[in-house]
């Protein structure tokens, strides 16, 4: 470290000197004021203090602009995961529809392979059936061929012989008719397996649709909310810097606050001197006491839930992380959770945070805000104190929760990609009420 400043080493030497005055003169010894230190006129703490108000103003409502940022990006994630559901869903249907087509398209092959089948039977039988027309021509009659009455050894097997003929044309007609129905059959079922079949295509390509319209929805979502986690950053790198900003102006007013209340210890001390030098001939002894304030204790319970998640400050979010013991590592959740690679992060997210707050307190809270949210006794939002969980929904489905520390404060693991932190507690989408476990 290098030599100490001029000034600031004056200023040591007047506090210093100020010090031994005021235990000099509580042991009654009369010491001589030191000259008096700088005294700040009023319009240099008045300007002072206007900077440092404005900058906090400043700061003031860049909080809020982050607060905002970070509601909205609560929203654009809730919309995400609705968003990537769609897409499960459309994916499903679209499984479901080419299965159906599959399914179809063999129906209509077999379909169309029976009718197939069917017609060539029909054409082997009207060539048998053409055959024995011909011969009956040739012969003039409708037996078929002479061969068939060689041997017959009266006019009653003659006769015989014939009708077993004429028979045998009856059944070769009925077995051409037979075969037709049987065509037609397997024709109209092989028109309604096509039917069918476009009707299962025209679904696949609906659902193939549906797909490609909820995957681009999804991609959508996700651009949205990598788009808002942007803005924020940048809104947040200007509330840094708006309290570096604020940090400074604050410093300067302290340093005039400061030399004003050393000359106001000077003036104090001058004072003292000229009365005890008034009062030494007639005093022989003095002495005073005095006490301090003692501040109320707080409740030891929901400080020492508050502490222990104060304790976690900056350790990064993991979704589906931590217990009644710490941080642990994040869990896969298909989505968000994996881009930002919380499977990889030891961490907390948002009810894993509470758990491990509470269990300083002995509870044993779900690993669930839902449930969460039922396991103390509802008290009205703006009855809320230290210790008390405060709950987000959306949609009537409560998806966040953070522990509320005190003078509108909360500690909370806020999303993907964040850590656990320190945040002005967010009104939009809050619900009406507090949980008390304390």
């Amino acid at each position: 470290m290098g030599a100490m400043p001029r000034r600031l080493g004056a200023s040591l030497r007047v506090v210093a000197a100020t010090v031994v005055l005021v235990v000099s003169l509580g042991a009654g010894t009369a010491v001589a004021v030191p000259p008096p230190p700088p005294n700040p006129s009023d319009d240099q703490l008045d300007s002072t203090r206007a900077k440092a108000n404005a900058q906090a103003t400043q700061v003031g409502r860049l909080t809020n602009q982050v607060a905002q940022a970070e509601a909205r990006l609560m929203e654009l994630q809730a919309d995400v995961e609705l968003k990537m559901e769609d897409a499960n869903k459309a994916l499903v249907d679209l499984q479901t529809a080419q299965g159906e087509a599959a399914q179809a398209k063999a129906d209509a092959e077999a379909a169309k392979a029976a009718a197939d089948s069917a017609s060539q039977a029909i054409d082997d039988a009207r060539e048998d059936l053409d055959e024995f027309a011909a011969g009956s021509y040739r012969q003039g009659s409708t037996i078929g061929s002479m061969s068939a009455y060689l041997g017959a050894k009266s006019p009653e097997d003659l006769l015989a012989r014939a009708e077993l003929l004429n028979a045998v044309a009856g059944s070769e007609l009925d077995v051409l008719d037979d075969l037709e129905v049987a065509r037609t059959d397997k024709a109209n079922k092989d028109s309604a397996a096509r039917a069918a079949l476009d009707l299962a295509n025209e679904k696949e390509a609906q659902a193939q649709s549906a797909k490609e319209a909820a995957d681009a929805a999804t991609a959508a979502a996700r651009q949205a909310q990598q788009d808002g986690a942007a803005q924020a950053q940048r809104i947040e790198a200007q509330k840094a810097s708006a309290e570096s900003q604020l940090i400074a102006a604050q410093s300067a007013v302290s340093g005039l606050e400061s030399q004003r209340k050393r000359y106001q210890d000077w003036l104090a001390a001058k004072q003292r001197e000229d009365a005890l030098k008034a009062q030494q001939a007639a005093e022989s002894a003095g002495g005073g006491g005095g006490g301090r304030p003692v501040a109320a204790p707080s409740s030891g319970s929901a400080r020492s839930v508050i502490n222990r998640a104060l304790s976690q400050l900056g350790v990064p979010y993991a979704w589906g992380g931590g217990n009644a013991y710490g941080p642990t590592r994040g869990i896969r959740d298909g989505g968000v959770a994996d881009m930002y690679g919380d499977y990889n992060k030891i961490g907390f997210d948002c009810s894993g945070l509470m758990i491990y707050a509470f269990a300083a307190a002995g509870y044993r809270l779900p690993h669930y805000s839902g449930y969460q949210a039922h396991a103390g006794r509802r008290v009205p939002l703006s009855q809320k104190a230290p210790g008390d969980m405060l709950f987000w929904a959306s949609g009537g489905r409560i998806h966040h929760v953070a522990l509320y520390i005190g003078n509108g404060q909360m500690v909370e693991a806020p999303h993907s990609g964040a850590r656990v932190r320190i945040a002005s507690v967010r009104y939009g989408g809050i619900v009406p009420y507090a949980t008390r476990m304390l």
